[in-house]
């Protein structure tokens, strides 16, 4: 397993600059922003996304960035809606998703990408044909609830059908982070989706956006590693605050920034859970056969860019395994 960093961390720096900086802290993957929420920073500075796709002198530039310094590339990012009921909105985000299948597919045949893969969101949309902006429903009462969930699943289930055939047709799977706000949030909508679309649909694994939701990640892990789901791993922790969340429980729409009032807040790894829970993340992912990559997702306001990371790559460190066990000598198979 290889530790490795999303890339939009460094959004303030080149590329090059950024590798520099990755490779010499001892991280071994970097995951690219491809479009949509996150933009496409690095690959705009190799000419973007879409030159790199065609134009084969320019994507063996980006190759030659990253394997000149020892890494690989986990993923092209691409976390967005293309069921927003904007349709602009949608199409944009539609096009960052199938450029991103595409130059992933390309960079699986350069060997730069060990797995074809491209990270993103389920997408949301409206209650209706005639919204303006997402609904998400999380509950199941006032019946009319149920109705939208209805309406969304069926349009979600139609679109990642037609998207899993070109995902296939590309040989690229499509890592779902699931994450509140959106269509697929938990181990249940994922493999719901899974099964309505393909199997070229899975997890983009992100334990930070379980804990607040009350959900175990461990048993996350082996729910849809059982389903052989898990394509991608995000390594982001999440506090949550005794106090805030005793009294106003965890659903809470304050500012990410407002950290003493949240009732929970995304930290660098190892601020909201041990080293010892960390270890038993790996163990865990390993023992459902995921042994890919544990990328770097800093989202905490109480530390630094740098600081963030570095405290991170302390825990991470500890805790993933790199060697294969080997046969068993102290006991029959």
């Amino acid at each position: 397993m290889k530790i490795g960093i999303f890339t939009a961390l460094f959004h303030d720096r080149p590329l090059e600059e950024a590798l520099d900086y990755i490779a010499s802290a001892g991280i071994e993957s970097v995951e690219l922003g491809g479009g949509a929420y996150p933009g496409s920073r690095h690959l705009d500075d190799m000419g973007g996304i879409t030159a790199l796709i065609k134009d084969e002198a320019k994507r063996r530039r980006l190759v030659s960035a990253v394997k000149s310094r020892n890494l690989i590339i986990s993923a092209v990012s691409v976390h967005g809606n293309p069921l927003h009921p904007n349709k602009d909105i949608a199409r944009d985000h539609q096009d960052a998703f199938e450029n991103a299948v595409l130059l992933a597919e390309k960079l699986a045949g350069e060997g730069v990408m060990p797995q074809a893969t491209v990270n993103g969101f389920s997408g949301c949309p409206g209650d209706s044909p005639r919204a303006k902006n997402p609904n998400w429903v999380t509950c199941a009462w006032p019946d009319e609830y149920r109705e939208i969930l209805d309406y969304q699943w069926k349009l979600a289930s139609r679109h990642w059908r037609a998207q899993n055939r070109f995902l296939r047709a590309h040989n690229v799977n499509f890592a779902i982070e699931a994450h509140p706000g959106f269509l697929v949030y938990n181990p249940e909508t994922v493999l719901r989706l899974r099964k309505a679309a393909g199997d070229r649909i899975g997890c983009n694994f992100d334990p930070s956006h379980f804990w607040w939701q009350g959900i175990d990640p461990l048993d996350a892990v082996r729910e849809l590693g059982a389903a052989g789901a898990i394509f991608h791993a995000h390594a982001k922790d999440t506090r949550i605050d005794p106090k805030n969340s005793g009294i106003n429980g965890n659903l809470d729409t304050k500012s990410y920034g407002d950290v003493l009032q949240r009732s929970w807040v995304f930290r660098s790894v190892g601020y909201g859970h041990s080293t010892e829970w960390w270890k038993d993340f790996v163990s865990n992912l390993r023992m459902v056969g995921y042994d890919y990559v544990l990328s770097i997702e800093h989202e905490d306001s109480l530390l630094s860019t740098k600081e963030g990371l570095h405290k991170a790559l302390d825990v991470l460190k500890d805790a993933v395994v790199t060697e294969q066990p080997g046969a068993m000598f102290w006991a029959k198979d």
